[in-house]
């Protein structure tokens, strides 16, 4: 008998809805399965789309996965700029959103290797302690600059303004980060891959094998 918790094993894709935690799929899964199950990058609650979930034996594969470069749609609201990125935090700052014209002419500057400092609302831990714990007593933190890598950057559409952006990133990068810098936040996040991995697969109850999940990097 295999040792306890290693099966189920694969790779399970997840379409996460608004409201629960990553963590809340990830614990969800695991009572249904019974086995260790891990993640390869979170979600923030607001935010929808893929997780790519590690099942059984595969959480041992969880640094293949890890790295992978990400693609985001997101709207961005570039009339207030929020203490978090994103519609859960405190309104800093309300100003007129820029034109079309302005704001494309911003865009060229966010792309290929960029330097953002890391939102107060994350998990980054300063000093020994998350980030986001520190936000919540209100606890003001210098938050340290990440270098990250936007390979794609495109404007889908710009009305009332708010920004339709797509972007394909570097792993790690804070798509509310890029909306603060643009002077606003993040109204609507979604994952729609990871890596060769699409949104467009997701299915909670169904594993793929570790060595097809695998192939698929090559």
């Amino acid at each position: 008998m295999p040792p306890r918790g290693l099966d189920p094993r694969g790779i399970i894709l997840v379409d996460k809805p608004a409201g629960p935690t990553s963590f809340d799929i990830v614990a969800a899964v695991r009572r249904r399965t019974g086995a260790r199950t891990g993640h390869a990058g979170t979600l923030d609650p607001f935010a929808t789309g893929l997780l790519l979930l590690l099942s059984g034996a595969a959480t041992s594969l969880q640094s293949r996965f890890v790295g992978l470069d990400k693609r985001y749609v997101t709207e961005i609201d570039l009339s207030a700029r929020t203490s978090t990125g994103d519609p859960e935090g405190e309104v800093l700052a309300e100003h007129e959103p820029p034109a079309r014209e302005a704001l494309e002419e911003r865009l060229p500057g966010l792309r290929g290797a960029v330097e953002l400092p890391v939102p107060a609302a994350s998990a980054v831990k300063i000093g020994g302690e998350r980030a986001y714990r520190l936000h919540r007593r209100g606890v003001a933190v210098e938050m340290p600059l990440r270098r990250s890598h936007v390979r794609e950057l495109r404007l889908e559409g710009y009305a009332d303004g708010v920004a339709r952006l797509d972007l394909l990133v570097s792993s790690g990068t804070y798509v509310r980060a890029i909306a603060d810098v643009l002077g606003g936040h993040c109204r609507t996040l979604r994952r729609t891959e990871i890596g060769p991995f699409r949104v467009e697969e997701a299915d909670p109850e169904r594993l793929i094998p570790p060595d097809e999940a695998l192939e698929r990097l090559a």
